[in-house]
């Protein structure tokens, strides 16, 4: 393929870009891509590390816009006792400087991981297949106990005896299949 800025070298760059469904295709060789202002080429390595991918990812949370600004103080205040980190500098980089870290901006951390994961911040991880419908019946089971407890507080009864039925028919189910209490 030739480069599609001055169609005598090879392309040495492929680049796709999907904006709104809308696929664009650039094939330049090494030295248009370096003229254009080195968008394109990097002779980093780094430049496309998993570290720099996840500090963009950061970067474009509205939590991150929200911490920029100069009333969010409180981030760049925070500050790691052992590497002397803050939560900026963190967000930048993409990476904590030392295991202390994590205990320092523990607070920061669930809400940008529920961002990067759909909504999620525990992981479950899988689950054997011999076992596996076991612990996923008891997590259901779980989950369901504490949606009845969050119906009884705020006094929907009715839909807190169908969440009840529910775990009753599960349980049953459960001790039915040989399990043990759940």
């Amino acid at each position: 393929m030739v480069c599609q800025e001055c169609n005598e070298r090879p392309a040495a760059l492929h680049f796709t870009k999907v904006i709104n469904g809308e696929k664009t295709e650039v094939h330049l060789c090494e030295k248009c891509a370096q003229d254009k202002g080195g968008l394109f080429l990097s002779n980093d390595a780094s430049a496309f590390s998993f570290n720099n991918l996840l500090a963009g990812l950061l970067n474009i949370s509205p939590m991150v816009q929200q911490a920029n600004q100069p009333q969010q103080k409180e981030h760049e205040t925070v500050q790691c006792q052992h590497c002397h980190m803050t939560f900026h500098q963190f967000l930048k980089l993409g990476k904590f400087g030392c295991p202390n870290c994590y205990v320092t901006f523990g607070a920061q951390i669930p809400p940008i991981l529920k961002r990067l994961h759909s909504g999620n911040a525990l992981h479950q991880g899988k689950l054997p297949a011999r076992i596996g419908g076991t612990i996923h019946v008891k997590r259901q089971l779980d989950e369901l106990r504490l949606q009845l407890k969050g119906l009884i507080e705020q006094e929907e009864f009715e839909q807190a005896a169908k969440i009840r039925d529910e775990i009753r028919s599960l349980e049953k189910g459960v001790s039915d299949q040989g399990g043990e209490n759940v």
